[in-house]
């Protein structure tokens, strides 16, 4: 009797040891390249380095910028799908042609602000999770903005339309579209890459926020910037399923909380800096993350606004919408029966 007793306790210890080792986890990520600035150094980072005290879980995290990886950011899906690594910090733009429901979240024109792009990404983040499970294996954790996307020219400009004639670098098709439309000619070129296309130019201009550009120089290159809201930049953090279905339900919890809780502090991040970023950039005070340059700020005029304002309508949507409606044939209706009841758009 004692003997079977003193077997039955040490089954139950190893059950008990195997239960505790199945919660310590060791996770692979790939973070936002450090080109991109601030929030990749000031938020994200932060939060990897310290994964364990800041989700509760008990977790080592091997994180790395992707630009120190030799990894495309347009790659990143494929690589979550194939579990190279466990978590990637997902450039939303640069991985649309694999799955181009994720533009959806930010059409050119569709969110002018952060409020309106909160209640995007709010309306539309379960349609994109969706895809991104059925097809790559990855489960969405979260959506945020690097901020309003912007126009830097070395050439000067006063208008919109003064970019018909120019080469102007674009990061995602939709915006390429609407670059085409007033008469510029798109040329997709990475971030890293972008500074010296400027400096030699390969370009006359470049989208992007203006922290990021702060970040990279790129006013070194360029005499003026137009403030106008082409997109928000959405990105986003996506986990291999496997890896997220390897954890137990307390943690996975735990793991979502956590995620929630970076995603809310970046679009607060992302405000100010961007505030912050275009006083910085045209030498206005005052000016606290990044350096001060002397860019000429152009005014945004109404018919700039107007046709930004118009270009989900006329433009971004519908050329989106057959691109996305081929590969998932509820892309658009999806769209508007949340993001586009959400904006009566």
């Amino acid at each position: 009797m004692r003997k079977t007793l003193t077997l039955a306790a040490a089954a139950a210890l190893t059950v008990s040891a195997s239960f505790t080792m199945a919660q310590t986890y060791e996770f692979k990520a790939i973070g936002q390249p450090v080109a991109t600035g601030l929030i990749q150094k000031n938020v994200e980072q932060p939060f990897f380095e310290n994964f364990a005290e800041r989700t509760g879980i008990d977790a080592t995290m091997d994180y790395k910028p992707l630009d120190v990886t030799g990894i495309k950011d347009t790659e990143e899906l494929r690589i979550l799908k194939s579990r190279l690594v466990d978590i990637v910090s997902l450039r939303l733009s640069q991985v649309s042609r694999d799955e181009p429901t994720i533009l959806g979240l930010d059409l050119v024109g569709l969110n002018p602000d952060y409020a309106t792009g909160r209640i995007t990404s709010a309306a539309y983040r379960d349609k994109v999770d969706a895809q991104l499970q059925a097809k790559f294996n990855t489960k969405l954790l979260g959506v945020w903005p690097f901020g309003p996307q912007v126009l830097f020219c070395e050439p000067e400009i006063g208008q919109l339309s003064d970019l018909k004639g120019k080469k102007v670098r674009v990061y995602d098709q939709n915006l390429a579209n609407f670059v085409s439309s007033v008469g510029g000619t798109p040329v997709p070129i990475g971030f890293p890459d972008v500074h010296q296309s400027l400096a030699r130019g390969v370009v006359d201009c470049a989208i992007t926020g203006p922290s990021s550009a702060n970040s990279a120089g790129w006013p070194e290159v360029t005499n003026y910037m137009l403030p106008v809201a082409f997109q928000l930049a959405m990105n986003g953090y996506g986990m291999n399923l496997d890896a997220f279905n390897s954890m137990t339900p307390e943690d996975q919890k735990k793991l979502e909380a956590g995620f929630d809780a970076l995603v809310d502090e970046i679009w607060t991040y992302s405000e100010e800096l961007f505030d912050d970023a275009v006083r910085c950039n045209v030498g206005a005070q005052p000016c606290e993350t990044g350096k001060s340059y002397d860019l000429k700020l152009v005014p945004i005029t109404d018919k700039d606004r107007g046709i930004i304002g118009n270009a989900v309508q006329e433009i971004s949507f519908p050329t989106w919408a057959e691109i996305c409606d081929a590969q998932n044939s509820e892309c658009s209706a999806d769209w508007k029966a949340s993001v586009g009841d959400a904006l009566n758009h």
